[in-house]
């Protein structure tokens, strides 16, 4: 035992679960020297169309994929990257968003949603061939997001465009609503995601087509009154009043490891992060710049065994990674070739890291190569992203109607592409290359209880040329 470690240190460290060996691996895992390393490592080839879910399972030996190609994938990554353990049709009709293992069930208990507003639950047998699938919940719009409760192998919640939240138990038949989110005005506010807190299983926060974080408790919330449940609600500062002229909202909000802080992502603006322990209405403690969130719903997450950075993809192919007290940039990863990274998911105990996006294949990527140090880059691709927000945010009174407005800024883009063959600017934009693909029955009516379901600029889509 080391001299200058008490018996009292000893005692701690085994009563937190923790050991000499365990902080030692914590701090090596969360350091710069390793983050700023991250190279691409593997690429995993299997889906057919964009990925656009990733779960590591507990341990972190198994990865899951869901795809707009309806199938989801199970990887031995570590093994074999080179094709899936298992894949198995979903039973969804429409883009695959979100796939996740139940905890505690070996492994062979998968939950997912999709663009179908489907919840449903998949059932593996000791070769990791699918028994059956079963629907557990139904939503009226897409379901981007849902979250399992820590420790449990049989509950989960769920939101959806049509602004419910679903208490869901998989052994039972039905689905527990919860409620119908409505603003101010009495209008339902699509949900684009949701998370549990992982210290506090009775607490949960969900965003979407609104600048607030709501965070509720769920022994106090009411089906015929969503506001009984509130316990706290977030807005970045300079978002409150909208001077900004467009309406913003949150496509993503994540829990840090003990749950005292909230990450919120909202579209073409900035990352915040809030201090939960402080009261409602708080403003935000940190500011993460230079990345793009306009094309399609992206993800952040932290990154680090205690939540020590912050990483997010951008419209500009790259992957963002930030130190979460200084708010630098630590490093910036080519992470898609067709344009826009949108889900981003760490290894529960190593400094590794899998995404996906517009491209077909997962990429993993491990701290193996040489010190990140391409600063001159990064400066001109967050100049760039800057300044074409600015140029998109130009749009008049930045329309309702989602349909229109991609129009124009797809219209933005290609005028910019047609000057940088010109000899304008010799940068080449890569999301000028794409489309967002919309639905035909789009309908953003201001009826109160009308929604822009498939229709949404911000609907997890598979962007083609």
């Amino acid at each position: 035992m080391d001299k200058k470690e008490t018996f009292v240190d000893i005692i701690n460290y085994r009563s937190s679960g923790l050991c000499r060996k365990r902080k030692f691996q914590n701090t090596i895992n969360g350091s710069r020297s390793l983050i700023s390393r991250l190279t691409l490592t593997d690429e995993l080839h299997f889906h057919d169309g964009c990925v656009n879910s990733l779960n590591f399972n507990s341990k972190g030996n198994f990865l899951l994929s869901g795809s707009d190609d309806l199938k989801i994938a199970l990887w031995d990554w570590s093994r074999d990257a080179t094709k899936p353990l298992a894949t198995y049709a979903s039973g969804h009709s429409s883009n695959v968003f979100q796939t996740k293992f139940m905890e505690n069930s070996n492994d062979t208990t998968i939950v997912s949603c999709a663009r179908d507003g489907q919840v449903r639950v998949s059932y593996l047998d000791c070769l990791n061939r699918m028994e059956h699938t079963k629907r557990v919940a139904q939503h009226h719009g897409s379901c981007h997001k849902l979250c399992v409760h820590p420790g449990s192998s049989s509950l989960l919640l769920s939101a959806g465009e049509d602004a419910v939240v679903f208490n869901i138990d998989i052994r039972q038949p039905k689905p527990n609503k919860l409620f119908t989110l409505k603003n101010s005005v009495n209008r339902k506010v699509a949900l684009y995601s949701i998370d549990v807190n992982p210290l506090n299983t009775n607490e949960f926060a969900v965003c979407g087509r609104c600048e607030w974080a709501r965070i509720f408790d769920l022994r106090k919330v009411d089906v015929d009154n969503e506001d009984n449940g509130i316990v706290k609600k977030f807005c970045a500062e300079g978002l409150k009043e909208n001077s900004l002229g467009f309406k913003p909202n949150i496509t993503c909000l994540m829990y840090n490891f003990n749950g005292k802080e909230l990450l919120c992502s909202y579209n073409d603006e900035d990352i915040y992060l809030f201090d939960t322990s402080q009261s409602s209405e708080c403003k935000e403690v940190h500011k993460y710049t230079g990345h793009r969130n306009s094309d399609t719903v992206k993800g952040v997450n932290f990154f680090g065994p205690h939540s020590e950075y912050i990483i997010s993809g951008s419209d500009c192919s790259n992957i963002f990674i930030w130190d979460k007290s200084t708010e630098d940039v630590v490093t910036f990863l080519p992470g898609d070739q067709t344009g826009v990274v949108n889900v981003l998911e760490p290894h529960p105990t190593c400094c590794i890291l899998a995404t996906a996006g517009l491209d077909h294949q997962v990429k993993l990527w491990q701290p193996t190569g040489e010190k990140f140090d391409n600063f001159q880059t990064l400066e001109k691709q967050m100049k760039k992203n800057a300044s074409q927000r600015d140029e998109d945010l130009r749009a008049p009174d930045m329309l309702d109607n989602q349909t229109i407005y991609l129009m124009i800024r797809q219209l933005q883009r290609q005028n910019r592409r047609l000057n940088g063959q010109t000899g304008g600017d010799d940068d080449s934009d890569n999301d000028d290359e794409s489309l967002l693909s919309v639905s035909s029955d789009d309908d953003s009516s201001d009826d109160d209880d009308d929604i822009s379901y498939d229709g949404s600029a911000r609907a997890r889509a598979c962007i083609q040329s």
